[in-house]
This record gives structure tokens, C-alpha cells and sequence, in this order.
């Protein structure tokens, strides 16, 4: 029998597209060759969500906080890896799973009331408690949706969404 998970060994490193790196990485293919996994963009990290993901890369971590777009983690990298703060930090955007208890029809607005671009809104329905919306359009994939979250149903990808 063949360990086929060892075969990565000897492959080049491949980004995992839904995985949240940083933001504001200017070409996010060309990551994994760019990044020397020096640490510096986690040890000035404002909300210290930055940590050491796959291979040592640095990685983004909902589950501690959210993403302040701060810039410290771009101003810190000694690598030419990052956009301007001007440029949009990133595609990511919040979904919400089958698991959320609201869905389950038991009362949490918890991601709602930590929304600052109120993407999260809650619509009523009859015989329900009231139903989480995300606005694709306003929510900037920051996460600060998914530490609160009681069930963590709530993931911050880079998958489009929709066709968008």
C-alpha cells in the first residue's frame, strides 16, 4: 500500500484557493515561491490572526479575531508580495452553513451584531426565528463573523460565490 499523502514531498507546493492567506497579496499564485516564511507580517499582525498554516506559510485564523486592514503585516514583509492599501485586500467573503442555529430555528444574532458594514441581516419569516442574509455585495471578509460564532458555521473563503 502506498502512502500517496507523502507524494507531496516531491511536488511543488500548491495554494490551497480557498485558504485566506493575506491581504492585499499581489499575486497570490506566486505566493508560496515569494514568501520566506520570516514570521515578520504575524509578529505585527494588530489582531494577531496571522499564523503559520501549511509548510510554515503564513496563514489567516478567524477563529482568534478578525482582519483589521491594518497593513501591518504588508508593511512588515521584506518581500515585494503585497498591493498598495489603496488596492481592495482581498476576495474573501463570509458564508454561512446548515449548522448555524439560526437555521435550526433557535435565536442567535451573534454574527449579526458583530457585522460593522452590516452585510448580516436577519429576515423574518413566519413560524421561524429570523433567517441570516449575507450581502455579498458589503461584506468585506474580514471575519469578524466567525470567532462569535456559537456552532461555527460561519467560513471566510476566496471561493467565488454565485458565479460572482
Amino acid at each position: 500500500m502506498v502512502d500517496i499523502s507523502k507524494r507531496r514531498f516531491f511536488t511543488r507546493n500548491q495554494m490551497d484557493e480557498s485558504t485566506i492567506r493575506l491581504p492585499w497579496l499581489a499575486e497570490p499564485e506566486r505566493f508560496i515561491d515569494l514568501c520566506t516564511r520570516c514570521g515578520k507580517c504575524a509578529g505585527n499582525c494588530e489582531t494577531k490572526i496571522i499564523t503559520k498554516g501549511d509548510g510554515g506559510f503564513p496563514t489567516v485564523d478567524f477563529g482568534v479575531d478578525e482582519c483589521t486592514f491594518c497593513y501591518r503585516c504588508a508593511e512588515a514583509c521584506p518581500e515585494p508580495l503585497f498591493l498598495s492599501k489603496e488596492e481592495k485586500p482581498w476576495d474573501a467573503k463570509a458564508t454561512i452553513n446548515g449548522s448555524c442555529l439560526a437555521n435550526n430555528n433557535v435565536e442567535c444574532r451573534s454574527c449579526g451584531d458583530t457585522c460593522d458594514t452590516m452585510a448580516i441581516t436577519f429576515k423574518l419569516e413566519i413560524g421561524k426565528v429570523a433567517q441570516p442574509n449575507i450581502d455579498i455585495d458589503e461584506c468585506t471578509g474580514c471575519g469578524a463573523c466567525v470567532s462569535v460564532c456559537p456552532t461555527s458555521s460561519i467560513n471566510v473563503s476566496n471561493l467565488q460565490i454565485n458565479g460572482r
